[in-house]
């Protein structure tokens, strides 16, 4: 091959080289294009997404606003809204909603009593309701009693163990240490975080525990209580009713709801004698919280969110909101 051919060669190559390297980066340089154009897509859908949230929040308190000004008095079923989901359409995609009665569950946190300023203490009358909870849905008593002190112990501000409890030389010995709250519990994923509490337990607990804004015991309205939710009557007096009683008056309660707690009390007549007077006020009539599950539907994105509203001030307020998946 003479040299002009070999040159020729030469060049050939490098120019073949330099349209393969040219592919690339303009590839390379397409793909970044398209990831960028997709996160500014969903990024704009997102945000929107959160809009029509926002809006469906408006709603929900408008409606929950007219639920409690049509009987001050107390909150019953009336109306199909506990549980019912609602959608509504919004441009390019679809919004649904749903209004829970947020207080019927257990309250974390009133295992302790008193305020940030003052401190908290174990209130041994709602560690004795969790636990009671607890057995109440098969969780074994043993298991029951170590979390319930736990937990108390996981929110209370000193660092001395109450009974079956755990401070944090308990957490400090785990394999990544961490140390107890000495504070509300602000979300109920946080019981993960306590001593005795396995992903199974967990699970099973999830559905019947809540996280309220203060440490006031759980305000179980009987007016919006199902029978299948009668763990939550039970462990109000457990050494005094059986589930089925709880389920059967439940399910016996007239269809305008009970006109008074004393009417309400009164179905358990020698069941409720030695009731603590403490207990007696934390049955209800109104609710006060309200939970709002929202999902957005919107350009491939899925926006979900959770919000607690106070329905005790006039006109009622959202108290907390969250973003993310929805346990």
């Amino acid at each position: 091959m003479t040299p002009r051919k070999q040159e020729r060669g030469a060049a050939l190559l490098t120019v073949l080289l330099l349209v393969a390297v040219m592919a690339v980066l303009s590839a390379s340089a397409l793909e970044k294009l398209r990831l960028s154009t997709k996160v500014a897509a969903n990024s704009v859908a997102i945000d929107q997404a959160r809009a029509y949230a926002m809006a469906a929040e408006a709603i929900a308190m408008t409606r929950i606003g007219d639920l409690v000004e049509a009987d001050p008095v107390k909150t019953t079923l009336a109306g199909d809204w506990n549980g019912r989901t609602t959608q509504l359409p919004v441009p390019g995609g679809l919004a649904s909603m749903t209004v829970l009665d947020g207080g019927n569950c257990f309250n974390l946190n009133s295992v302790v009593s008193g305020d940030p300023a003052k401190g908290y203490q174990r209130r041994p009358g709602g560690v004795t309701q969790f636990e009671a909870l607890m057995i109440a849905i098969g969780i074994p008593s043993d298991n029951a009693a170590q979390i319930a002190g736990a937990l108390a112990d996981w929110i209370d501000t000193d660092t001395v163990p109450g009974p079956m409890g755990a401070e944090d030389d308990v957490y400090q010995n785990r394999d990544t240490p961490y140390r107890t709250a000495n504070n509300l519990v602000a979300d109920p994923s946080e019981l993960r975080a306590v001593a005795g509490v396995t992903p199974e337990i967990y699970e099973r607990l999830r559905p019947w525990v809540c996280a309220l804004p203060d440490s006031d015991l759980s305000p179980i309205n009987v007016n919006t209580l199902a029978p299948e939710q009668a763990p939550l009557f039970l462990m109000l007096i457990p050494d005094q009713i059986t589930l089925e009683r709880a389920r059967q008056i439940l399910s016996e309660r007239p269809a305008e709801g009970f006109s008074s707690t004393n009417a309400f009390w009164n179905l358990l007549t020698l069941d409720s004698q030695g009731t603590p007077g403490e207990t007696q006020s934390q049955v209800k009539l109104r609710t006060r919280w309200f939970t709002l599950d929202v999902t957005v539907e919107l350009g491939g994105a899925d926006m979900h969110e959770r919000a607690l509203i106070d329905a005790q001030r006039n006109p009622v307020t959202l108290a907390s909101r969250q973003w993310g998946e929805i346990e």
